[in-house]
């Protein structure tokens, strides 16, 4: 049976493996995300190793952030990932004198000078610089990755953009976008930006020479990020390396370790141990509580909830009067129209694209279309967007944000003692007494209570978010991963990917987390008693049952949720105008 080298790198949204003969060849690569099923994408990819190759005998060593807990399990050899892409440079790229290394959450540069021992450099808590920053950047403007990197190829002009998480990111493409930039150059500018992020924190009074050498999948992929390098170095193509393997260095250093290896085992075995359920259960002792047992379980809760729906109507033969309410927010509008007993009648809702005026404007072409030529008695606006509308289209109204959110959920639950609104990147938190506001809290900074903090992960892991809060409903052991932002959340991902945890568990753990970090970190509560026992949620966040749920579960208390939570903004803006036209009547 012959014997060969496998090197396995593992990292936190990624497998990558390659297989060396003694004599240094690739005979078989394979990259591919797992989407925080390890098991599962190695198995697959150690059936397409058996199918290439046939049965054979392995030295294998791994590496990545989460290769730690794979080769614990497996009895396998591990090796830092700089080590092995530190051996793979000396043994076959020699002339190499600065390696930079960019994965999915992290980065690397390595400098290297004959005689002495190469000075490593990482990135740290910080995920800018990295491949989850373009990731999330390119979902911004609604381009894959590959169509990012073919508009910064036609770029003019390169804008200043934040290159810290994605959060904050956000902003600046945003008010590009607004300002009706170019997609190709705020796709270049994406890359100008992880180019600076990646150079300033890790070069530090370091001089960058060539020859440089591009090592992860974002250089692999995206020749226009390897540019962005250069250009700021002021280097040409001849100064630098890009293997056609770029994304899988760590993998083929750790086959160069394997060759060292004094044992080996058959690949039919590895592929044994890999399905034995037992010697891979992870430890259930730290987990917190189910949110729901079943179905059955999940459906009676949600029956309950309908009591609180909000009540819908058609449309009148008399063709009104109606009442519009509109919330123009950052990243989307939100349209409501009521009838005259505040019966919802019609919604729309999208993304602005970073054009609020012609959002909303092709919005009331839809309702139109929809609901014929009706007569609006009065309107209101609400919102980041809301002085822009209701001058543009002479509307009747403008009210408060959180004004709005308190009347929509006034008309959901009368007695409410707390109103907790949740969206993308903001949270607006309510204390009510007696009917009347006694105390408005929104969050500054931060957004680990927020619904983005979800849909990162939940993007990163491969899943649509609606998927992703689905599964957590009915995980069985959702994971602890504690209250701490976004970006020191990874740490808390990746070790509970190396203890064995289900996708769904892990999914359930961001909801718990996020509802933690809104009570905790962000109200800075010292007891949930401070809500009361009348709770009303609301915004986009809390489609997302599994947070409700939560939220149930750490209060005690059954909360009021309608079936409309990301439009209660509009909806409560609606009301406004309908209670702005009795009171003058």
């Amino acid at each position: 049976m012959r014997t060969y080298n496998l090197g396995i790198d593992i990292g936190s949204t990624t497998m990558k493996v390659a297989l060396l003969d003694d004599a240094h060849r690739l005979l078989f690569r394979d990259y591919r995300r797992h989407n925080a099923d390890v098991l599962n994408t190695a198995r697959t990819i150690l059936r397409a190793l058996n199918e290439r190759m046939g049965e054979c005998a392995l030295r294998v060593v791994v590496t990545g952030s989460v290769g730690m807990g794979f080769a614990e399990r497996l009895g396998l050899t591990f090796t830092q990932e700089v080590v092995a892409s530190v051996r793979t440079i000396r043994t076959l790229y020699p002339e190499v004198r600065t390696f930079i290394d960019m994965g999915g959450e992290d980065s690397k540069m390595i400098f290297f000078e004959d005689g002495k021992i190469p000075d490593i450099r990482m990135n740290g808590s910080c995920a800018g610089g990295t491949g989850a920053f373009i990731d999330q950047t390119a979902s911004l403007i609604g381009v894959t990755t590959a169509e990012l990197d073919s508009l910064a190829a036609q770029s003019t002009t390169i804008y200043p953009i934040a290159s810290r998480c994605g959060v904050f990111s956000k902003t600046d493409i945003q008010n590009l976008i607004a300002r009706n930039v170019s997609k190709a150059d705020i796709a270049a500018s994406v890359f100008h930006a992880v180019a600076t992020q990646v150079i300033g924190s890790l070069a530090r009074g370091m001089d960058i020479r060539p020859k440089l050498f591009y090592c992860g999948g974002p250089f692999a992929f995206l020749p226009e990020l390897s540019k962005a390098f250069l250009r700021l170095l002021h280097l040409d193509e001849s100064d630098y390396i890009i293997p056609d393997d770029a994304q899988i260095i760590p993998a083929i250093g750790c086959a160069l370790q394997a060759a060292e290896e004094d044992k080996s085992l058959a690949l039919n075995r590895l592929t044994e141990q890999l399905d034995a359920p037992d010697e891979l259960a992870a430890d259930y002792s730290q987990r917190l509580p189910q949110l729901f047992a079943d179905e059955d379980e999940y459906a009676a809760w949600l029956k309950r909830k309908e009591n609180t729906f909000v009540r819908r109507s058609g449309l009148s033969a008399e063709g009104g009067p109606y009442y519009l309410g509109v919330d123009s927010g950052s990243t989307t509008t939100k349209i409501v129209l009521l009838d005259s007993e505040g019966a919802l009648v019609y919604s729309d809702y999208q993304r602005n694209h970073g054009d609020s005026f012609r959002t909303f404007a092709d919005a009331l072409q839809r309702m139109r279309k929809t609901v014929g030529d009706v007569h609006i008695a009065a309107s209101c606006a609400t919102g980041y967007g809301e002085s822009l509308l209701k001058t543009a289209f002479s509307l009747d109204y403008g009210i408060v944000e959180t004004m709005a959110h308190f009347m929509g959920a006034k008309a959901l639950n009368p007695n409410l003692s707390f109103v907790l609104d949740i969206g993308g990147q903001d949270m607006k938190a309510i204390w009510v007494n007696n009917g009347t506001i006694r105390r408005i809290e929104i969050n500054e900074a931060c957004s680990s209570g927020c619904g983005s903090f979800i849909e990162t992960f939940a993007n990163q892991l491969g899943y649509a978010v609606e998927d992703f809060a689905r599964m957590a409903c009915f995980a069985a052991h959702p994971c602890d991963l504690g209250t701490r932002c976004t970006v020191f959340m990874n740490s808390k991902v990746k070790q509970a990917m190396r203890e064995g945890a289900k996708v769904e568990d892990i999914a359930a753990g961001f909801s718990y987390s996020v509802v933690k970090n809104c009570l905790y970190k962000v109200l800075k509560l010292k007891s949930v008693g401070d809500l009361g026992s009348s709770i009303v949620v609301q915004g986009g966040t809390m489609r997302n049952h599994s947070v409700v749920r939560v939220l149930e579960r750490l209060t005690g208390t059954e909360l009021t949720f309608s079936d409309i939570p990301e439009l209660m903004g509009a909806f409560g803006a609606a009301l406004y105008a309908l209670q702005q036209t009795k009171t003058t009547v």
